[in-house]
């Protein structure tokens, strides 16, 4: 008598979700609309060999965030980059700016967790408290340099990339590595075409519209406090010649971003590669 697989051989499968997110594709050009993939089921908790889940559990006690181990992580996001489905839907740019399928096996992953605590804008009133935007939100100008590839003409694209100017520290390591930091910093740096704003307010509005409709919160049953359910992850995937994804090359202003909400079991995929896309 033939059996299925067993619990521990199962894997999770995926499919395209029905909720449609904006996401940065190419800064240079436009905002394009990229379909949410969403996973049909999750591995069972406990399996030996299957791959992992990052999840939230929600108790009487409260909300409790957990992960599995890094090295399972790791074997979940394998799985989705050979999931059939994946494979036929997941894009990314091609050098000529096309949106093409990723046409090649992936060997090798690497998924940093992006941690996202942030539940306020004003996270970037320093901004304003240390004289790099002034009060009528105009950002204070400075002398032109360059740090490969960027033009530096004023104050706040010199504290997002000058370690050594006089008010890098304003922004400690652990708010850098934050994901609302992370869309901010991307906006503001912008593609190879990119004209820069004078004031403030665009980068904050747009920073903030992308970063609600991406993260999931979920309110404490007993504190009533919201708190952020979702997981971030910044993937990069090698073939068996290299780099393959997000591109083939290698640049601060490519990325893909993996958010997955757990509740509704869905991932949407924030991507952008540097210096292609349509110039129409």
């Amino acid at each position: 008598m033939e059996t299925g697989p067993t619990r521990a051989q199962r894997r999770p499968q995926w499919r395209k979700g029905s909720r449609v997110i904006w996401a940065a594709t190419t800064s240079d050009t436009c905002l394009r609309k990229p379909s949410s993939l969403s996973a049909r089921r999750r591995p069972p908790a406990g399996s030996a060999s299957g791959p992992c889940w990052a999840e939230s559990r929600h108790r009487r006690s409260g909300l409790t965030r957990c992960f599995r181990p890094t090295g399972r992580m790791i074997s979940l996001w394998l799985a989705f980059f050979k999931d059939p489905n994946v494979i036929l839907n997941l894009k990314l740019l091609s050098d000529s700016g096309q949106w093409i399928t990723l046409g090649t096996e992936v060997k090798k992953i690497e998924a940093i967790n992006v941690p996202c605590t942030q539940l306020s804008m004003s996270f970037f009133r320093r901004l304003y408290n240390e004289d790099i935007v002034r009060d009528s939100g105009h950002i204070v100008k400075c002398l032109d340099s360059f740090c490969d590839p960027f033009l530096i003409s004023d104050e706040l694209r010199k504290v997002l990339l000058v370690e050594d100017s006089e008010k890098y520290e304003i922004f400690s390591q652990p708010d850098r590595e934050e994901f609302l930091f992370c869309l901010f910093k991307h906006l503001c740096l912008g593609g190879a075409l990119c004209q820069y704003e004078d004031v403030l307010n665009p980068y904050l509005e747009t920073t903030k519209l992308i970063y609600k409709d991406l993260v999931s919160v979920r309110k404490h049953p007993q504190t009533k406090e919201i708190q952020i359910t979702s997981f971030i992850f910044k993937v990069t995937a090698y073939d068996s010649v290299g780099l393959c994804y997000p591109s083939t090359k290698s640049h601060e202003q490519t990325f893909s971003y993996f958010i997955v909400d757990p509740i509704k079991r869905h991932l949407h995929v924030l991507y952008h590669r540097y210096g292609v896309g349509e110039m129409s």
